[in-house]
């Protein structure tokens, strides 16, 4: 990609200076030309002032490589292998087969993340026990998942895993499981070590809590409490005795009974 750009640069270059040798050959002044395109290179450059910071940011790139074609690599948001690196913008292929092609500057000036770069990667798996469990049952059966992941371990180097109790949280005991494997496989033990806890935990009666909501509702017309059972969902649990409201009048009704009684008199009969 470094080669590509210099020799485009090159080739613009010598087509430039092929074309004035010409003029000049020809006894044109190209004194004049050569203010011409000074003139337009200013009046371009203030038109394509993104463009402009494009090129300088693909050049940075070129130059100082935090990155190369075939890297996966998280910069401007994205995540994806690196396809292409041009003048102007940068090529990704995401994970899910879509290409992306993100302008330079973008990626210059954002943080990039070069998950390639290493050839290793700590995948951490949290998980969390309930405080009934006994801990080292917990810490047994957490380290009987990280061995079972055999050889896609990294040992060495102080590598290989670990079993952490990291927390006494609200509602669990919360542990942290790390393991070092190879970047490429980093999701797919992560899947299968994740897959590992959940099933042995079924199998030695762990469980993993969760946040659970006691209703207290009250039955105004009898004055109780009663408590609802958080096992059984809210719609069977939750009744409450509506008490009985006075159907309320029209407004027509009203007015009517607030009126005056009106008896019918007979005809010539003096008011």
């Amino acid at each position: 990609t470094l080669g590509q750009f210099a020799g485009r640069l090159t080739f613009y270059s010598l087509m430039i200076m092929v074309g004035l040798t010409v003029l000049q050959t020809a006894n044109v002044d190209v004194t004049g030309f050569a203010a011409v395109i000074a003139a337009a290179g200013f009046a371009i450059g203030l038109a394509f002032q993104g463009t402009l910071g494009n090129f300088a940011s693909g050049v940075l790139l070129l130059v100082f490589r935090p990155f190369k074609v075939g890297d996966m690599i998280n910069a401007a948001g994205v995540m994806g292998k690196v396809n292409e690196i041009d003048l102007f913008t940068t090529t990704l292929d995401t994970t899910d087969n879509r290409r992306l092609i993100i302008p330079n500057s973008s990626i210059a000036g954002a943080t990039i993340e070069n998950i390639s770069y290493h050839k290793h990667r700590r995948v951490d798996v949290p998980i969390g026990v309930a405080y009934a469990a006994s801990l080292d049952e917990t810490r047994r059966v957490l380290t009987l998942c990280a061995e079972s992941l055999g050889d896609k371990l990294i040992t060495g180097e102080g590598r290989g895993y670990q079993i952490l109790l990291v927390n006494l949280g609200a509602h669990s005991v919360e542990w942290m499981v790390r393991a070092w494997v190879a970047t490429p496989n980093f999701f797919a033990v992560k899947e299968a070590l994740t897959t590992q806890i959940k099933q042995q935990f079924d199998l030695n009666g762990l469980q993993i809590p969760f946040p659970q909501m006691q209703l207290h509702v009250t039955d105004n017309s009898h004055g109780t409490v009663s408590t609802a059972n958080p096992n059984v969902p809210i719609q069977e649990t939750l009744q409450a005795t509506l008490l009985p409201t006075p159907k309320l009048s029209s407004l027509a009704e009203q007015q009517s009974e607030r009126a005056p009684r009106v008896r019918p008199r007979a005809r010539g009969e003096r008011v």
